[in-house]
Protein backbone atom coordinates (compact mmCIF):
# COMPACT_ATOMS: atom_id res chain seq x y z
CA UNK A 1 0.00 0.00 0.00
CA UNK A 2 2.79 2.31 0.73
CA UNK A 3 4.89 1.74 -2.88
CA UNK A 4 1.30 2.41 -4.86
CA UNK A 5 0.88 5.88 -3.00
CA UNK A 6 4.72 6.38 -3.19
CA UNK A 7 5.00 5.76 -7.28
CA UNK A 8 1.26 7.70 -8.04
CA UNK A 9 1.77 10.81 -6.02
CA UNK A 10 4.35 12.50 -7.99
CA UNK A 11 2.03 11.77 -11.61
CA UNK A 12 -0.80 14.86 -10.65
CA UNK A 13 1.49 17.58 -9.77
CA UNK A 14 3.61 16.25 -13.48
CA UNK A 15 0.67 16.79 -15.38
CA UNK A 16 0.11 20.20 -13.93
CA UNK A 17 3.72 21.47 -14.67
CA UNK A 18 2.92 20.13 -18.28
CA UNK A 19 -0.75 22.03 -18.96
CA UNK A 20 1.26 25.13 -17.43
CA UNK A 21 3.80 25.07 -19.82
CA UNK A 22 1.71 24.35 -22.72
CA UNK A 23 -0.19 27.12 -21.53
CA UNK A 24 2.64 29.49 -21.79
CA UNK A 25 4.11 28.17 -24.79
CA UNK A 26 0.26 28.73 -26.25
CA UNK A 27 0.57 32.65 -25.50
CA UNK A 28 4.11 33.21 -26.25
CA UNK A 29 3.32 32.04 -29.91
CA UNK A 30 0.34 34.11 -30.08
CA UNK A 31 2.07 36.96 -29.54
CA UNK A 32 4.56 36.43 -32.01
CA UNK A 33 2.44 35.87 -34.46
CA UNK A 34 0.53 38.98 -33.44
CA UNK A 35 3.58 41.18 -34.09
CA UNK A 36 4.62 39.30 -37.00
CA UNK A 37 1.36 40.19 -38.45
CA UNK A 38 1.87 43.94 -37.73
CA UNK A 39 5.40 44.55 -38.43
CA UNK A 40 3.82 42.80 -41.77
CA UNK A 41 1.36 45.15 -42.07
CA UNK A 42 3.56 47.95 -41.69
CA UNK A 43 6.46 47.29 -44.03
CA UNK A 44 4.01 46.59 -46.82
CA UNK A 45 1.90 50.19 -46.13
CA UNK A 46 5.23 51.80 -45.69
CA UNK A 47 5.93 51.98 -49.69
CA UNK A 48 2.25 52.93 -49.97
CA UNK A 49 3.08 55.63 -47.16
CA UNK A 50 6.43 56.89 -49.10
CA UNK A 51 4.96 57.30 -52.23
CA UNK A 52 2.48 59.14 -51.61
CA UNK A 53 1.89 63.05 -52.88
CA UNK A 54 0.75 65.65 -50.21
CA UNK A 55 -2.41 65.67 -52.39
CA UNK A 56 -3.27 62.32 -51.76
CA UNK A 57 -2.78 63.05 -47.54
CA UNK A 58 -4.91 65.70 -48.25
CA UNK A 59 -7.30 63.89 -49.65
CA UNK A 60 -9.33 62.80 -47.03
CA UNK A 61 -9.40 66.19 -45.56
CA UNK A 62 -10.47 67.43 -49.01
CA UNK A 63 -13.39 64.88 -49.13
CA UNK A 64 -14.63 65.84 -45.05
CA UNK A 65 -14.74 69.61 -46.41
CA UNK A 66 -16.68 68.98 -49.64
CA UNK A 67 -19.03 66.87 -47.54
CA UNK A 68 -19.49 69.50 -44.98
CA UNK A 69 -19.80 72.05 -48.11
CA UNK A 70 -22.10 70.01 -49.28
CA UNK A 71 -24.09 69.51 -46.25
CA UNK A 72 -24.13 73.29 -45.64
CA UNK A 73 -25.42 73.81 -49.32
CA UNK A 74 -28.19 71.10 -48.80
CA UNK A 75 -29.45 73.03 -45.33
CA UNK A 76 -28.99 76.20 -46.68
CA UNK A 77 -31.51 74.81 -49.49
CA UNK A 78 -33.48 73.39 -47.10
CA UNK A 79 -33.86 76.86 -45.22
CA UNK A 80 -34.89 78.35 -48.68
CA UNK A 81 -37.90 76.30 -49.25
CA UNK A 82 -38.95 76.40 -45.82
CA UNK A 83 -38.58 80.30 -45.36
CA UNK A 84 -41.53 82.51 -46.99
CA UNK A 85 -41.14 84.49 -49.91
CA UNK A 86 -39.61 87.79 -49.95
CA UNK A 87 -42.00 90.75 -50.34
CA UNK A 88 -40.51 92.64 -53.20
CA UNK A 89 -41.93 95.84 -54.78
CA UNK A 90 -43.26 93.82 -58.18
CA UNK A 91 -45.22 91.78 -55.90
CA UNK A 92 -47.65 95.01 -54.02
CA UNK A 93 -50.53 96.34 -56.32
CA UNK A 94 -50.75 99.59 -55.46
CA UNK A 95 -53.63 101.82 -56.35
CA UNK A 96 -54.59 105.55 -55.42
CA UNK A 97 -57.84 108.20 -55.53
CA UNK A 98 -57.25 111.73 -55.46
CA UNK A 99 -60.15 114.84 -55.30
CA UNK A 100 -58.60 117.95 -56.20
CA UNK A 101 -60.08 121.41 -56.53
CA UNK A 102 -58.61 123.72 -59.08
CA UNK A 103 -59.23 126.90 -60.75
CA UNK A 104 -58.63 125.87 -63.70
CA UNK A 105 -60.10 121.76 -64.51
CA UNK A 106 -58.74 122.05 -68.25
CA UNK A 107 -55.16 123.50 -67.37
CA UNK A 108 -55.57 120.57 -64.24
CA UNK A 109 -55.78 117.94 -66.37
CA UNK A 110 -53.72 118.72 -69.32
CA UNK A 111 -50.73 119.11 -66.53
CA UNK A 112 -52.01 115.25 -65.04
CA UNK A 113 -51.22 114.02 -68.49
CA UNK A 114 -48.23 115.53 -68.80
CA UNK A 115 -47.52 113.79 -65.49
CA UNK A 116 -48.42 110.51 -66.19
CA UNK A 117 -46.97 110.61 -69.87
CA UNK A 118 -43.18 112.06 -68.50
CA UNK A 119 -43.37 109.10 -65.65
CA UNK A 120 -43.71 106.74 -68.46
CA UNK A 121 -47.18 105.85 -68.23
CA UNK A 122 -50.43 106.26 -70.21
CA UNK A 123 -53.64 107.66 -69.51
CA UNK A 124 -56.63 105.53 -68.99
CA UNK A 125 -60.56 106.45 -68.93
CA UNK A 126 -61.06 109.90 -68.53
CA UNK A 127 -64.59 111.52 -68.33
CA UNK A 128 -65.90 115.32 -68.08
CA UNK A 129 -69.33 116.46 -66.94
CA UNK A 130 -71.04 120.04 -65.60
CA UNK A 131 -73.21 120.34 -62.58
CA UNK A 132 -76.05 122.57 -62.17
CA UNK A 133 -74.27 125.91 -61.22
CA UNK A 134 -71.97 125.70 -64.97
CA UNK A 135 -69.17 123.93 -62.85
CA UNK A 136 -66.87 121.34 -64.79
CA UNK A 137 -65.95 118.28 -63.13
CA UNK A 138 -63.67 115.49 -64.32
CA UNK A 139 -62.27 112.28 -63.89
CA UNK A 140 -59.57 110.63 -65.03
CA UNK A 141 -57.36 107.27 -64.87
CA UNK A 142 -53.38 107.70 -64.63
CA UNK A 143 -51.25 104.06 -65.48
CA UNK A 144 -47.47 105.00 -63.90
CA UNK A 145 -44.93 103.19 -62.93
CA UNK A 146 -44.43 101.75 -59.54
CA UNK A 147 -40.88 103.85 -59.24
CA UNK A 148 -42.40 106.94 -60.35
CA UNK A 149 -45.91 106.25 -58.10
CA UNK A 150 -44.81 108.87 -54.85
CA UNK A 151 -43.42 111.80 -57.48
CA UNK A 152 -46.85 111.61 -59.52
CA UNK A 153 -49.33 111.55 -56.28
CA UNK A 154 -47.12 114.50 -55.14
CA UNK A 155 -47.48 116.11 -58.39
CA UNK A 156 -51.04 116.14 -58.55
CA UNK A 157 -52.27 116.80 -55.45
CA UNK A 158 -49.86 119.83 -55.29
CA UNK A 159 -52.51 121.30 -58.38
CA UNK A 160 -54.90 122.94 -56.09
CA UNK A 161 -56.71 122.02 -52.53
CA UNK A 162 -56.89 118.31 -51.81
CA UNK A 163 -60.33 117.47 -50.75
CA UNK A 164 -59.39 113.52 -50.45
CA UNK A 165 -57.12 111.19 -51.00
CA UNK A 166 -57.12 107.34 -50.29
CA UNK A 167 -54.02 105.03 -51.25
CA UNK A 168 -53.88 101.11 -50.77
CA UNK A 169 -51.56 98.56 -50.85
CA UNK A 170 -52.08 95.05 -51.76
CA UNK A 171 -49.63 92.21 -51.30
CA UNK A 172 -49.68 89.80 -54.14
CA UNK A 173 -47.15 87.70 -53.64
CA UNK A 174 -49.47 84.43 -52.74
CA UNK A 175 -50.51 84.69 -56.28
CA UNK A 176 -47.54 85.34 -57.98
CA UNK A 177 -46.02 82.17 -56.64
CA UNK A 178 -48.68 80.12 -56.93
CA UNK A 179 -49.75 81.11 -60.78
CA UNK A 180 -45.83 80.61 -61.37
CA UNK A 181 -46.19 76.99 -59.77
CA UNK A 182 -49.08 75.85 -61.51
CA UNK A 183 -47.37 77.47 -65.01
CA UNK A 184 -44.19 75.01 -64.35
CA UNK A 185 -46.34 71.88 -63.59
CA UNK A 186 -48.97 72.95 -66.45
CA UNK A 187 -46.02 72.99 -68.56
CA UNK A 188 -44.63 69.72 -67.56
CA UNK A 189 -47.73 67.79 -67.97
CA UNK A 190 -48.64 69.51 -72.05
CA UNK A 191 -44.84 68.08 -72.61
CA UNK A 192 -45.50 64.88 -70.71
CA UNK A 193 -48.85 64.59 -72.91
CA UNK A 194 -46.65 65.50 -76.27
CA UNK A 195 -44.60 62.50 -75.43
CA UNK A 196 -47.35 60.13 -75.39
CA UNK A 197 -48.97 61.40 -78.91
CA UNK A 198 -45.82 60.84 -79.93
CA UNK A 199 -45.81 57.22 -79.01
CA UNK A 200 -49.27 56.26 -79.58
CA UNK A 201 -50.07 53.62 -82.52
CA UNK A 202 -53.71 53.72 -82.52
CA UNK A 203 -55.69 56.68 -84.07
CA UNK A 204 -58.41 56.52 -81.32
CA UNK A 205 -55.36 57.02 -78.71
CA UNK A 206 -54.35 60.09 -80.78
CA UNK A 207 -57.55 61.63 -81.04
CA UNK A 208 -58.15 61.27 -77.02
CA UNK A 209 -54.76 62.82 -76.65
CA UNK A 210 -55.08 65.48 -79.08
CA UNK A 211 -58.30 66.73 -76.56
CA UNK A 212 -56.50 66.23 -73.57
CA UNK A 213 -53.38 68.25 -75.13
CA UNK A 214 -56.11 71.01 -75.91
CA UNK A 215 -57.87 70.95 -73.06
CA UNK A 216 -54.26 71.77 -70.89
CA UNK A 217 -53.18 74.18 -73.57
CA UNK A 218 -56.16 76.53 -72.36
CA UNK A 219 -55.47 75.68 -68.79
CA UNK A 220 -52.15 76.71 -69.33
CA UNK A 221 -52.75 79.88 -71.46
CA UNK A 222 -55.43 81.47 -68.70
CA UNK A 223 -52.15 81.16 -66.33
CA UNK A 224 -50.21 82.63 -68.47
CA UNK A 225 -52.90 85.15 -68.93
CA UNK A 226 -53.18 85.54 -65.48
CA UNK A 227 -49.67 86.21 -64.83
CA UNK A 228 -49.90 89.25 -66.93
CA UNK A 229 -52.42 90.79 -65.62
CA UNK A 230 -50.30 90.16 -62.20
CA UNK A 231 -47.62 91.79 -63.93
CA UNK A 232 -49.58 94.72 -65.30
CA UNK A 233 -50.77 95.63 -62.08
CA UNK A 234 -47.68 95.20 -59.99
CA UNK A 235 -45.43 97.27 -62.90
CA UNK A 236 -48.13 99.94 -63.25
CA UNK A 237 -49.40 101.82 -60.49
CA UNK A 238 -53.25 103.05 -60.99
CA UNK A 239 -54.33 107.08 -59.98
CA UNK A 240 -58.07 107.78 -60.03
CA UNK A 241 -57.54 111.78 -60.27
CA UNK A 242 -60.80 113.52 -59.82
CA UNK A 243 -60.83 117.67 -60.91
CA UNK A 244 -63.14 120.00 -59.80
CA UNK A 245 -63.59 123.50 -60.47
CA UNK A 246 -63.68 126.42 -57.51
CA UNK A 247 -67.59 127.43 -57.31
CA UNK A 248 -67.86 131.10 -57.64
CA UNK A 249 -68.84 132.88 -54.20
CA UNK A 250 -70.05 136.46 -53.62
CA UNK A 251 -68.58 138.63 -51.15
CA UNK A 252 -70.55 139.08 -47.76
CA UNK A 253 -70.10 142.95 -48.18
CA UNK A 254 -72.01 143.06 -51.63
CA UNK A 255 -75.09 140.98 -50.95
CA UNK A 256 -77.50 143.84 -50.34
CA UNK A 257 -75.63 146.27 -53.20
CA UNK A 258 -76.62 143.23 -55.18
CA UNK A 259 -79.82 143.40 -54.09
CA UNK A 260 -80.65 146.81 -55.00
CA UNK A 261 -78.83 146.52 -58.57
CA UNK A 262 -80.82 143.56 -59.14
CA UNK A 263 -83.82 145.69 -58.36
CA UNK A 264 -83.14 148.54 -60.41
CA UNK A 265 -82.47 146.12 -63.22
CA UNK A 266 -85.87 144.36 -63.17
CA UNK A 267 -87.73 147.86 -62.64
CA UNK A 268 -86.09 149.24 -65.51
CA UNK A 269 -86.55 146.20 -67.87
CA UNK A 270 -90.14 146.48 -66.37
CA UNK A 271 -90.44 150.11 -67.65
CA UNK A 272 -88.92 149.32 -70.62
CA UNK A 273 -91.75 146.57 -71.60
CA UNK A 274 -94.40 149.02 -70.94
CA UNK A 275 -92.69 151.30 -73.37
CA UNK A 276 -92.31 148.46 -75.66
CA UNK A 277 -96.15 147.95 -75.26
CA UNK A 278 -97.43 151.67 -75.45
CA UNK A 279 -95.38 151.37 -78.77
CA UNK A 280 -96.88 148.55 -79.69
CA UNK A 281 -100.31 149.58 -79.48
CA UNK A 282 -99.83 152.65 -80.53
CA UNK A 283 -98.37 151.27 -84.14
CA UNK A 284 -101.66 149.15 -84.28
CA UNK A 285 -104.11 152.16 -83.60
CA UNK A 286 -101.75 154.87 -85.63
CA UNK A 287 -103.70 153.75 -89.31
CA UNK A 288 -107.34 153.62 -87.43
CA UNK A 289 -106.43 157.26 -86.17
CA UNK A 290 -104.85 158.21 -89.65
CA UNK A 291 -108.28 157.53 -91.10
CA UNK A 292 -110.28 159.12 -87.95
CA UNK A 293 -108.22 162.23 -88.21
CA UNK A 294 -109.06 162.43 -91.72
CA UNK A 295 -113.20 161.95 -91.55
CA UNK A 296 -113.26 164.37 -88.84
CA UNK A 297 -111.12 167.07 -91.32
CA UNK A 298 -113.70 166.51 -94.23
CA UNK A 299 -116.64 167.01 -91.58
CA UNK A 300 -115.12 169.93 -90.00
CA UNK A 301 -114.42 171.81 -93.73
CA UNK A 302 -117.40 170.41 -96.32
CA UNK A 303 -120.42 169.01 -94.17
CA UNK A 304 -120.76 170.87 -90.94
CA UNK A 305 -120.30 174.57 -92.86
CA UNK A 306 -123.67 173.13 -95.29
CA UNK A 307 -125.68 172.46 -92.21
CA UNK A 308 -124.64 175.94 -90.96
CA UNK A 309 -125.71 177.33 -93.89
CA UNK A 310 -129.25 175.74 -94.42
CA UNK A 311 -129.84 176.79 -90.61
CA UNK A 312 -129.52 180.20 -91.26
CA UNK A 313 -131.89 180.49 -94.41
Amino acid sequence: MRSRHSVRGPVPVLAGLLLAAAVALTGCGAAADAGGGAKSDTGAAGPAEATAGPQDAAGPAQAADSAGGDAGSAAGDARKATAPPRLTADRIIRTATLTVQVKDVPKALDGARAAAEDAGGYVGDETTTRDEDGGEQTRVVLRVPVEKYDTVLAALQGAGRLMARESKAQDVTDQVVDVESRIRSQRASVARVRELMDRAAKLSDVVELEGELSHREADLEALLARQASLKDRTSLATITLSLHGKPVRKADGDDDSAGFVDALAGGWGAFVTMLRWIAVALGAALPFLAVAALLLAAWLRLVRPRFRSRGQD
